[in-house]
């Protein structure tokens, strides 16, 4: 297990009562502002010291009240990567990432510079100024010094807060890299739901100072009631893809998945490339037959799994498509209408033009 937390923490009117744990390579805490994600975080860092509970991290106990076990800051081996870069002014990049050596001993030092500058794509900034960096490149920079102190766990607290979204796409692929490739496992901490939907292998849910779920995030992410706070038109599924191939006079990439083929707007990613791709339930709609004469490109066979029922109109229709799990938001109306029930064999349509670009991101091929 990589990650056991179980803490209790009162500090004024705020109450955090957080118990999960995650063997996954990125875990992200996801919730709105004043849940509780930070606060755990800062204590994982050994910044916060809660009231009672324990965490172990890669089998060591960092904090047990019980055994009255508290590892200092400076001897835990996290990683901390903040909204801000916070480099160093007066020294170039080089002189920044070298920084975090200092707080290895030499003979625990294992990871390559070369490799982290080669895995962040910063080999070009090496000589330059903090002052003379984009948001995203900073980034880049503060997560290089902080894997440069071979960290047993890197901690990521809304490091894309503060850069706008041309910034955020700089930077998504070298975060990917890191969870793909990296030995360094992530705990990442955002309310952004296409961000987690893009990064995460494992996902804690919360909400005032609860964990009301956790667990892989193919799994977490298509409960939408659990993401009702974010407005109902974020939530959805997450499913695995390859680049099958182009179809370049009609500017579209055709994906395949478990399900089957998938037509979404043209990528411009290379034939193979495993793709993670998140379909939201509000662009899914379900039909009794197979239908013809119909613009979209997209249809995919399926049967009902469950049906979630809400307050409102609306209700969740969770789908198994051949291994993958999708799920429409239809209205309590149409369930009637259609008779539809667990079991039940539909037809998901989906529309080309819906895909949400912001969470589609790459990762290791997986087999379909």
């Amino acid at each position: 297990m990589i990650l056991d937390v179980d803490i209790g923490h009162v500090q004024g009117a705020f109450s955090l009562r957080a118990r999960f744990q995650s063997d996954g390579k990125l875990t992200a805490l996801f919730g709105p502002s004043g849940s509780g994600k930070t606060t755990i975080v800062g204590a994982i860092g050994g910044l916060v010291r809660f009231n009672h509970g324990r965490i172990v991290v890669q089998g060591q106990v960092l904090v047990d009240t019980k055994a009255n076990v508290f590892v200092p800051k400076h001897k835990r081996r996290i990683g901390y990567v903040f909204q801000e870069g916070r480099l160093f002014p007066h020294l170039n990049v080089r002189q920044n990432l070298l920084f975090g050596r200092w707080f290895t001993p030499r003979h625990d030092r294992k990871t390559s510079f070369d490799h982290i500058v080669d895995l962040l794509g910063i080999g070009h900034l090496l000589e330059r100024r903090p002052s003379t960096l984009s948001g995203g490149e900073k980034q880049r920079v503060a997560i290089g010094r902080a894997l440069l102190a071979d960290p047993q766990l890197l901690l990521m607290d809304e490091p894309l807060a503060s850069l706008d979204e041309a910034r955020k796409a700089e930077i998504y692929p070298y975060i990917e890299r890191l969870r793909d490739e990296g030995e360094v496992p992530i705990v990442l901490v955002s309310h952004s739901v296409a961000e987690i939907a893009r990064l995460a292998t494992s996902i804690v849910v919360l909400s005032e100072g609860q964990v009301t779920a956790s667990g892989p995030a193919f799994d977490i992410l298509r409960h939408t009631h659990l993401f009702a706070q974010t407005g109902l038109a974020e939530a959805g599924a997450l499913i695995d893809a390859q680049v099958l191939r182009h179809e370049d006079s009609f500017g579209l990439t055709v994906l395949q998945t478990k399900a089957g083929t998938l037509r979404v707007p043209h990528l411009t990613y290379p034939t193979g490339t495993g793709l993670r791709v998140r379909l939201r339930a509000r662009d899914i709609m379900l039909s009794l037959q197979k239908p013809i004469g119909m613009s979209a490109l997209n249809v995919l066979p399926g049967l009902i799994s469950s049906i979630e029922y809400a307050e409102g109109p609306s209700v969740d229709v969770q789908l198994d498509c051949s291994g993958d799990h999708l799920v429409a938001r239809v209205t309590r109306k149409s369930v009637e209408e259609l008779g539809l029930k667990p079991g039940l064999p539909v037809h998901a349509i989906i529309k080309s033009i819906a895909f949400d670009p912001e969470a589609l991101g790459a990762v290791k091929p997986q087999h379909m």
